[in-house]
């Protein structure tokens, strides 16, 4: 079984407001994040958030740890349900290709240019706590390394909504 994670606890500070409020053809990013996720996963739930359209975990081990802090939390929620992956995509990412799990599959594997987009096994959540507890850098990266996963490299790179400007630019292209 694979639990769905949007990793949504980011300040948003490029874009100027919530982000994930943000609309794209009439929808929330949050909104067509757990959508996209919903076709792939049994479960969708949504990391560092207080409230949202699916539910809502704390990042861990606390806020403000970057996405490496979201995806922890889903590892351990994901685990403790009896999930044995975690398919994440950023609450920005957008246009994910319809194949994305058969491309990621077997875990561990993430999108090269964006790699907050990946298939995580549970069993990593104890490389990831190594991490967010060290003084190194705490980078999606570095985790992906750590766990040998695969980077894979896609035709059509997902969009990647960081200002006003990338989500105008996306909204001209055909959805």
């Amino acid at each position: 079984m694979i639990l769905g994670l949007v990793l949504a606890g980011g300040r948003s500070s490029r874009f100027g407001s919530d982000k994930a409020l943000a609309e794209l053809n009439g929808q929330t990013l949050i909104s067509r994040a757990i959508e996209n996720l919903s076709g792939w996963c049994e479960q969708v739930i949504i990391a560092g958030r207080e409230t949202g359209p699916a539910p809502c975990i704390p990042d861990w081990p606390r806020p403000g740890m970057g996405p490496l802090a979201g995806l922890a939390a889903g590892l351990h929620h994901a685990r403790d349900a009896g999930f044995e992956a975690v398919l994440s995509c950023g609450v920005d990412s957008v246009d994910l290709p319809e194949d994305l799990p058969l491309l990621l599959d077997p875990a561990p594997a993430c999108v090269a240019s964006q790699p907050i987009i990946g298939l995580w096994p549970t069993g990593a959540a104890p490389v990831l706590e190594r991490i967010l507890s060290g003084n190194g850098k705490h980078s999606l990266h570095v985790f992906a390394q750590s766990i040998g996963a695969r980077c894979v490299e896609l035709a059509q790179p997902p969009g990647n909504v960081n200002t006003p400007a990338d989500l105008a630019a996306i909204g001209q292209r055909k959805d």
